[in-house]
């Protein structure tokens, strides 16, 4: 992959290049954040999901017709080409990611890109598949300027995604998100002897915050029904 032109980019805790690549004729782009040590992650991401100390995480977009069943490995290569080492987190959609919505709050940041042509609600009478799923996606990354337990790192991703289908509804969507939606919550290495943030609710200081950045996020990405 090669890298775009600087703009646009966000300040702060997450920094972004967007990388450029062209697969089967067709242009496409990924969103990069190269965060470095000292970062535990969670996160639900097909390459690098789980929780642990990661180090990047790499938001590709893939084609509508996306058919791979591999995509922790087509997401592997392209951090390799991307010149990317260690541990990091893999995500993929089929959303233009250039146009990614970003939202701050009290030192919590989040960034949203929002493919949503194929929705509807989570609790559905449809039965579930483990076959290919549309890739039409919403991921959402987080990061947080504070050392987070591992129960409260948990409860930034459910926190996250109220945030997530409260802005959904707001912008005018009668659903809870897309089959695939990912979230990505970075919070930093607690240090020998440090407290870490115990709570991560919606009513909590931090998840405030959090949902707040991911709210303005989602709703600045999300596109008009």
């Amino acid at each position: 992959m090669t890298a775009a032109p600087p703009p646009p980019t966000v300040d702060g805790l997450l920094p972004l290049r967007r990388l450029s690549r062209v697969e089967e004729g067709e242009a496409l782009h990924a969103l990069l954040w190269t965060a470095g040590a000292g970062w535990r992650m969670i996160s639900s991401a097909v390459l690098g999901g789980g929780l642990g100390e990661r180090e990047w995480i790499l938001n590709a977009q893939v084609s509508h017709g996306y058919r791979r069943t591999d995509p922790d490995r087509h997401l592997a290569a392209l951090a390799a080409e991307a010149g990317l080492r260690g541990p990091g987190v893999g995500l993929m959609t089929a959303a233009d990611v250039s146009a990614y919505g970003h939202g701050r709050d009290g030192g919590a940041e989040a960034v949203a890109t929002v493919g949503i042509s194929v929705r509807g609600w989570a609790a559905s009478a449809r039965e579930g598949t483990d076959g290919p799923a549309p890739a039409g996606t919403i991921n959402i990354v987080v990061a947080l300027p504070v050392a987070l337990g591992d129960a409260a790192l948990v409860n930034a991703v459910s926190t996250a995604t109220e945030a997530k289908v409260q802005a959904l509804l707001e912008s005018g969507y009668d659903c809870s998100g897309t089959p695939t939606d990912a979230v990505c919550v970075a919070a930093r290495v607690p240090s020998p002897g440090e407290d870490v943030v115990a709570f991560a609710g919606p009513r909590s200081l931090w998840g405030a915050r959090l949902a707040r950045a991911v709210h303005g996020a989602v709703r600045q990405a999300a596109p008009a029904p």
